[in-house]
Parts: C-alpha cells; sequence; structure tokens
C-alpha cells in the first residue's frame, strides 16, 4: 500500500536495512533509484528485505547520480540474487522515452512483476495499448507532478501507485513550525489508486552536493486529529541562523525545540525509535558536529 521512495545514498540505504523488519511487518514497499557506482550496500540492503520477507522495487535506469548513463550493473544484480516478486525491477518512464524505448526496457529488465515507474513520459494511451492485455498483469507508479489524472486514466485495470512530494524545500532558516505535509493516506483510494508514495522528508529534489548549514532543522511528521487525520510535519530550527558555525551548538537548540514540543503531550508524534533516540541524545547532551 505505502511505497516510499529512496534516492539510494548511503544514509538512505542503510535507513531501509535497520527498518526491514518493520517495513515487511507494515507492507511497506520501497522504491530505491540507486545513485552510487558501488553497489555493495544496495546488495546488502536488498538481501536484509529478503532476508525479513520484504518487499522492494529498484529502479534500473536511474535518471540521477553515477549510474545515470548505465545501470546494467543494476539489473545484473537483481538477476543474480534477487530475481523474484519480493525484489523486482522498476523501469523509470522518462520524457525523452517514445513507446519503443519503453517496450524495449520492460522487456530487458522485467524480473518479477512489471513496475513502469511513470516521471516524465508522455505517450500513455499509446503505451498502453501497445501493452494490451499485459497491461492488467503491471503496476503503474505515477510521479503526480507529472502525471494528471486523464495520464492515469489510460492504466485503468493495473495496480496504480501515486507519488506525492510532500516536502516543500526551504533554507532551513525559512520553514514555518508546522505545516501540511499529505493527506494521500486517506484520499488515495478516491483518486482511484491502489496505494501511495512520496518522498519522505527529503522531497524529489536530488543533491550531491552540501554545506556547513546558517540554521539546523529537524524534520518529524505526524498524523493530526484534528485535521482530518491528515499528515502534517514539525520544523525544529535552531535559532542561533546568523553564522554557518557551531552546527552542534545549533542541532542542540532545535532538539530542545522538539523535546518540548514532545513534553506538552499534544504534539500527536509518536514515541518511535528514532524520536526515542532524539530523547537519548538529549538527555546525554551528545550533539553531532555534522549536520546539514
Amino acid at each position: 500500500m505505502y511505497h516510499p521512495y529512496f534516492r539510494g545514498k548511503q544514509f538512505e540505504l542503510i535507513t531501509i536495512r535497520e527498518t526491514a523488519p518493520l517495513l515487511a511487518k507494515s507492507n511497506f514497499v520501497p522504491i530505491v533509484e540507486p545513485v552510487k557506482e558501488s553497489l555493495g550496500g544496495l546488495e546488502r540492503t536488498l538481501k536484509a528485505v529478503s532476508d525479513a520477507l520484504g518487499n522492494a522495487i529498484v529502479i534500473v535506469n536511474p535518471y540521477h547520480g553515477a549510474l545515470s548513463e548505465d545501470g546494467t550493473g543494476i539489473a545484473e544484480l537483481l538477476r543474480k540474487g534477487f530475481c523474484g516478486d519480493s525484489i523486482c525491477s522498476g523501469l523509470l518512464l522518462l520524457e525523452d522515452m517514445d513507446v519503443a524505448d519503453a517496450i524495449e526496457g520492460c522487456q530487458q529488465f522485467q524480473n518479477g512483476k512489471l513496475t513502469l515507474v511513470h516521471a516524465g513520459f508522455t505517450q500513455a494511451k499509446a503505451l498502453s495499448e501497445e501493452l494490451g492485455n499485459d497491461l492488467t498483469a503491471t503496476r503503474n507508479i505515477f510521479f503526480e507532478a507529472y502525471c494528471g489524472k486523464l495520464y492515469r486514466k489510460h492504466f485503468q485495470g493495473s495496480e496504480r501507485i501515486l507519488l506525492r512530494d510532500g516536502f516543500q524545500r526551504r533554507r532551513n532558516r525559512d520553514y514555518p513550525g508546522y505545516e501540511l505535509f499529505s493527506d494521500l493516506h486517506v484520499t488515495y483510494e478516491e483518486e482511484g489508486m491502489n496505494g501511495f508514495g512520496d518522498f519522505l522528508i527529503v522531497g524529489d529534489d536530488y543533491s550531491e552536493s552540501g554545506g556547513p548549514a546558517y540554521a539546523v532543522a529537524i524534520h518529524l511528521t505526524c498524523i493530526d486529529p484534528t485535521r482530518d487525520e491528515a499528515m502534517y510535519i514539525y520544523h525544529f530550527v535552531s535559532t542561533s541562523q546568523d553564522t554557518p558555525t557551531d552546527p552542534a551548538g545549533k542541532f542542540a537548540e532545535a532538539l530542545q525545540k522538539l523535546i518540548w514540543r514532545l513534553d506538552t503531550g499534544t504534539s500527536n508524534l509518536l514515541e518511535t525509535s528514532a524520536v526515542k533516540e532524539f530523547r537519548d541524545l538529549h538527555s546525554k547532551r551528545h550533539f553531532p558536529d555534522s549536520v546539514m
């Protein structure tokens, strides 16, 4: 039902590995777009998902990162040890592809359930007609920014998943305290979808660059029962914002705001393992000196 989209940076692959049992238990299916040339981390992650009896989708033709020009190594990894219904390949359908490219990719990379990830492709009607009777056997995942309802209509009869980017990226200092993240978890069926997904609290933007931040922000989501069970996001931003120095001190300031909100008892934030780690950092007064 829920399909979180990950770009396969190291910290994201570690997140999937460490939460693989929880993902499997919750029937969450992560989508991974590998962006690093070395596939060792991806292989360990997929093994963890498989060992937990979970499921995952791996993009075999990434748009971002070191493998954007040649994703054959990803397909070889899947064929070598992860073919089947548990770990399946996903074909990214982009603006510069035509129907022939899409069909060729389907034939080349298919293993397990055929998964098409629509991210700028424009020939929906022609592709659905070309798929014919095979359409009902496909899983179609739509980046909402590129795929309106008319586009998605052509794939009725298949399993359909809608991805929405609910994270509004700003400079850290410019985040509001609290804002809407998404309501797809309660409205995806109204959209005619079989499931939903998002880009977590990273967003769809991709960047390899980074540097010292003038402000440190901690982002946490919650379900707000006072607002029709929509998902909202807290942004806990450091008070100090004038220079890019002292990231540990800024993290401490942001963390103090988070703990204060938790301790009010009215935050609607779940005491997850991540929140417990934040509490532990606060109680030990141990703050990372390398934060964004």
